[in-house]
């Protein structure tokens, strides 16, 4: 636990007393092949100067190694409120800590997420990495690093949400995967990239905020849609635009194709359910919409590398 709050104690710039740390919320995950994630609520003490501070560690072994991996931290303070209006009165709130969920608390947040080479060589391109994102990403460079990262709006937004969400259960797992990936691309963006300059984008519809929503929109409705399937066409009914539009207009803003990302979380979602829940091959191909056992074995080796009665076993 020492090691994961180092970035704590920079934040606030002194030593911590471990055991006078008041933690009133935390979410952690720890999946092979997958993103380990670990996130943490506490109570900001009195006399706490926070600094809202970012990074990412760059672990470089050898070529292709185990250990390789790509780790983001952060440390940032805020507020926690209870938005549930039927929360009760005198039961601990889980977001606050508090028995009167009309209060708030000061609050500082710890995130690590840790992305493994595995991971992220489903991202990688085929052709040779150009960009300093890319060659991290695809472990080019080859020495162990650490950078600051700006803690940018697109960041910040990001970070508040992982708490602050009314998502449960199998849809807040979806939910916490998608935003993550987005957490990947914004940091990389922060460090080597356009970071929050103004963006010009080349679809003359984005420029109208109400077509940035449509795309938005529509990828709520995919993560919501894991386990049942929608096609392009139904999708872009429901967002009120049109089919051309919506491809290009979400390939443009999340840098993927809508079929790209939402077999990615229907992947991550089933990662969950195999190794945290444990539930079997039969019963995840059926929970997530595909015809047959087969095909969805064939998805899922093609994703991860492993077939799912592998990360089974592993259980």
């Amino acid at each position: 636990m020492s090691e994961s709050l180092a970035i704590l104690a920079e934040a606030v710039q002194r030593d911590l007393m471990v055991d006078q740390l008041q933690m009133i919320a935390r979410q952690e995950k720890s999946i092979p092949n997958s993103v380990e994630y670990d996130m943490r609520r506490f109570v900001r003490q009195q006399g706490w100067q926070v600094d809202d501070i970012g990074m990412m560690d760059y672990t470089y072994v050898s070529p292709n190694h185990a250990d390789n991996a790509l780790e983001l931290k952060f440390c940032v303070a805020g507020q926690a409120y209870c938005d549930n209006d039927e929360c009760e009165e005198g039961v601990t709130c889980k977001k606050t800590g508090l028995d009167n969920c009309q209060e708030t608390v000061e609050t500082v947040d710890i995130y690590s997420f840790r992305f493994s080479s595995t991971y992220l060589k489903q991202f990688a391109s085929s052709k040779a990495a150009i960009s300093d994102a890319e060659k991290y990403l695809s472990f080019q460079h080859e020495q162990t690093s650490t950078h600051l990262i700006p803690l940018c709006n697109k960041n910040r937004v990001i970070l508040a949400s992982l708490f602050n969400h009314k998502y449960s259960g199998a849809l807040e797992n979806i939910y916490l995967n998608s935003q993550i990936q987005f957490l990947l691309v914004y940091s990389m963006d922060c460090l080597f990239g356009e970071g929050d300059r103004d963006k010009v984008y080349q679809c003359k519809f984005l420029a109208d905020e109400r077509g940035r929503e449509a795309i938005i929109k529509a990828r709520e409705i995919l993560i919501q849609h894991i386990g049942d399937p929608i096609t392009i066409k139904e999708l872009a009914r429901k967002v009120a635009t049109n089919e051309c539009y919506l491809k290009k207009g979400f390939k443009e803003m999340f840098g993927t194709t809508i079929f790209d990302f939402y077999q990615n979380q229907r992947m991550e979602h089933a990662k969950y359910l195999l190794y945290e829940k444990g539930l079997s091959v039969t019963d995840v191909s059926a929970l997530l919409g595909y015809s047959s056992i087969s095909h969805f074995s064939t998805a899922f080796k093609k994703h991860t590398g492993i077939k799912p009665c592998d990360l089974l076993s592993r259980h």
